[in-house]
């Protein structure tokens, strides 16, 4: 039996490599677009409607539950806005050193 952690680390290499940290992102944002989607059903609002509340197309919406365009960081504020959501962002600092 193998973890996950341990799958991730044999296929993807560890944290901090390069496409390891790649993968690790687009899953975070393959999370938020899921989000985005559960929330706008959970409220029974369809695309159309939410894009209409954050002054967006409803393909701009699609684009996002569906991870296959680039957002803002000030659209998805306004989207959580929108579907009364609070999002909150968590910033760590890595150890900088110029090489």
């Amino acid at each position: 039996m193998i973890t996950i952690q341990e799958f991730k680390d044999k296929y993807l290499g560890e944290i901090g490599t390069e496409v390891r940290d790649r993968y690790e992102q687009e899953l975070k944002v393959e999370l938020l677009a899921e989000q985005i989607k559960q929330l706008r059903k959970e409220r029974n609002l369809t695309q159309e409607q939410l894009g209409e509340l954050v002054g967006v197309q409803r393909a701009q919406i699609s684009k996002m539950e569906n991870n296959t365009g680039n957002v803002t960081v000030a659209t998805l504020i306004k989207i959580f806005g929108a579907l009364k959501a609070k999002v909150t962002f968590e910033i760590e600092k890595e150890k900088f050193e110029i090489t």
